[in-house]
């Protein structure tokens, strides 16, 4: 299927690099709507490149986030709104009026920010890993807000240890991360991680209606098992499957077992 990396400008005012795979105006298998995949905080559409290589037949665009990857770095704008709201305007420009959203970690919690507040445009949710809060500061925001350029390559590895990893990743996916942190000033360090834990938590300032899946590691040591149980129980007949042996980084570790849940999700849907 072919596929090509896109700089979109935005209504909102800035430009964004994304991967589209397939053509958009065709539907995944019955679901009637391309992928959505949204990245987390610090990484890239890259973080998704092993997820996509299990997708090779579904139409799907993955794009880099205001301030990340290979898009635009503006000063200000990284409220969890203000990141949706870049990602309705980029749906806009490509002509898609429905997607089947997948958020990994803090991009599913951009995923839930747009299933709540533009329900007309998500044909469903796929949560891996994703919070049901950031609301209040995380432990790690004082060490981030220290941050001054250039960014210091071995705080950007070291900070890779947050995310304690029970299954085996590639070397080479590793260091595509790094590269990730790496690309981002300190500036949007701290305003995206501001942005994620000033705001309201999606759940509180609005329902989710569409059919939702929430996959979750076991050992995840930053999302606890009650945070999943409450996030399923505020969203109407969501699906909540466990994976033992896996912590936070869902995407990370079992991007084959995602890609399959994904598939059977959406044939069952």
């Amino acid at each position: 299927m072919k596929s090509e990396v896109r700089t979109v400008a935005l209504s909102t005012g800035i430009s964004v690099t994304c991967f589209v795979q397939g053509q958009l105006d065709q539907t995944v298998d019955d679901g009637g709507a391309p992928l959505l995949l949204i990245h987390a905080w610090s990484e890239s559409w890259r973080s998704f490149d092993r997820l996509i290589a299990a997708l090779p037949t579904f139409p799907l665009v993955a794009p880099d986030l205001r301030g990340h990857g290979h898009s635009q770095k503006p000063e200000g704008g990284y409220s969890l709104s203000n990141i949706a709201e870049d990602v309705v305007g980029l749906l806009d420009v490509l002509g898609l009026t429905r997607v089947h959203l997948v958020g990994s970690s803090s991009g599913g919690y951009v995923a839930q920010e747009l299933a709540a507040k533009y329900p007309h445009l998500v044909a469903s949710l796929v949560l891996v890993g994703a919070p049901l809060t950031l609301h209040g500061k995380p432990p790690f925001a004082n060490e981030v807000e220290l941050l001054t350029d250039p960014i210091s390559e071995d705080w950007v590895r070291e900070s890779l240890s947050w995310y304690r990893l029970l299954h085996t990743v590639p070397v080479a996916y590793i260091e595509d991360r790094v590269h990730d942190g790496l690309a981002m000033p300190a500036l949007i360090w701290k305003a995206s991680l501001r942005g994620f834990y000033e705001a309201l938590p999606p759940t509180e300032s609005g329902a989710i209606s569409a059919p939702t899946l929430i996959l979750w590691g076991a050992h995840d040591h930053l999302v606890p098992r009650y945070h999943q149980r409450t996030l399923a129980g505020r969203i109407p007949g969501s699906q909540l499957k466990i994976y033992e042996e896996t912590g936070h980084l869902v995407l990370w570790e079992c991007p084959g077992r995602v890609a399959n849940d994904v598939m059977e999700f959406l044939r069952t849907t």
